[in-house]
Formats: structure tokens, sequence, C-alpha cells
């Protein structure tokens, strides 16, 4: 078999078509065969020589398309907001993407699907500690500004994101949306104690009901909640 030029270009083909399979079918519905079938003329084989499967297509994807780096670079170098305003925002900019973009909220419900799964768990778990890692420094802002206590940002980003991305999780901790908002209410209570108001309770409510939609398994999907 001849040498492949240009393997970016054919690791962006098998992306691309399966990103489209991905949001017209559905994470589960979609086959290695439907992508390869729209890879046109690419053999299967050109696929299993970039990815073992669809799962390692859809970790490419989201690494690709959900990498927010920017989004902290920006909030970082701003002048303007205090260290608490930054992650107010971060959380606003945060819940608007996935809720106005539906390629976000397309592979949120494809991820959501797998949770169950011990090497997507990993790979979320990496995820937020990646996350956690770009917040310390706007913690340590805001600590250096005031709008935030005195403390250590390490402990207080990480517990940030185990709170948000894994205890408020129904897919990692089964709960009603009834049960999924007191949650909610006491992980802000949990801040607020801390001496920092992540949301109004105007906000909270709002945003958790959201939140709660945009957690939940399609009912189409083949993996049930826990």
């Amino acid at each position: 078999m001849p040498r492949n030029k240009y393997p970016e270009e054919t690791v962006q083909k098998i992306l691309d078509a399966s990103l489209k399979l991905f949001m017209e079918k559905g994470f589960e519905q979609t086959t290695i065969l439907d992508i390869v079938d729209n890879l046109g003329g690419l053999t299967r084989g050109a696929f299993y020589h970039h990815f073992k499967s669809k799962e390692d297509v859809l970790i490419a994807i989201q690494e690709k398309l959900l990498d927010d780096t920017a989004l902290f670079e920006d909030l970082l170098h701003d002048k303007e907001l205090t260290g608490l305003e930054k992650i107010q925002k971060l959380i606003d900019t945060s819940m608007s993407r996935v809720t106005e973009d539906k390629t976000r909220t397309a592979l949120n419900q494809a991820t959501l699907t797998l949770m169950s799964n011990p090497r997507f768990l990993a790979e979320h778990l990496k995820d937020n500690q990646k996350t956690a890692i770009w917040l310390m420094p706007i913690m340590e802002q805001g600590m250096a500004d005031g709008s935030i206590p005195p403390g250590n940002p390490k402990l207080l980003a990480e517990l940030f994101m185990l709170v948000f991305n894994f205890w408020c999780f129904p897919t990692i901790f089964p709960c009603d949306e009834k049960e999924f908002m007191e949650k909610l209410e006491f992980a802000l209570q949990v801040f607020a104690s801390l001496g920092i108001e992540l949301l109004s309770e105007e906000a909270a409510e709002k945003a958790g009901a959201t939140m709660f939609e945009l957690l939940q398994v399609q009912p189409d999907s083949d993996t049930p909640l826990p």
C-alpha cells in the first residue's frame, strides 16, 4: 500500500464525516461503516490506520472543538473584570455556548451516553484536571484583587471542577430534577460560605433548569441513566 502523503487531510476527512453523522443520526446509531461510506472513496483500512474506534473519533472531535483555551486566555488578560466577575462570565459564556451551539450540544449528548464507560470517565477527569489548571490563575487574580477571599487557588479550582462537572452530573451521580436543583443550591451555598457568590438566586434557578436538560441522555440512546 502506498504511503499516505497527507495524513492530516485524511484525519480531517474522518472527523468532518463523523461529526456530520453524529449530529444527523446520533453517536450510538452511527457505525464505522457509515463513516467510511462518507469518506469519498477512502477505505475502512484508512479509518483504522488513524482511529481504533468511533469512540476515539469522538474524543478527537471534542479535543478540537471544545478546547476553551482561548476563552480562558481572554478572561485572564481582561483588565476590566475582577477575578470573581471573570468566573461568573466563564459560567455564563459556557452555558450560552452549549445552549446556542448545536455542534456542542450534539457532542455533549454523545459524551453523556458513554459516561458509564470507564475510559470516557477517565477522559472526562483528564479534561477537568486541565480546566482546573486554566482556572487557577483566575482564582489567583480574584484573591489578589479582593473579590475572592484569600486561600489556596489550586484547591479552589479543583473543588469547582469536581463539584460542577462530576457531583452535579446526573449520569455520574443519578438524580431527578428536584434533587439536581437541591444539589446545585447546596453547591452554591458551599462556595458562598467561602465568600464566593457564583450566581444570584434567580440566575441559579434558570441555569439549573437548563443544565439539567442538557445533562440528560437523549431518549433514543441505548445507554439509560444508571
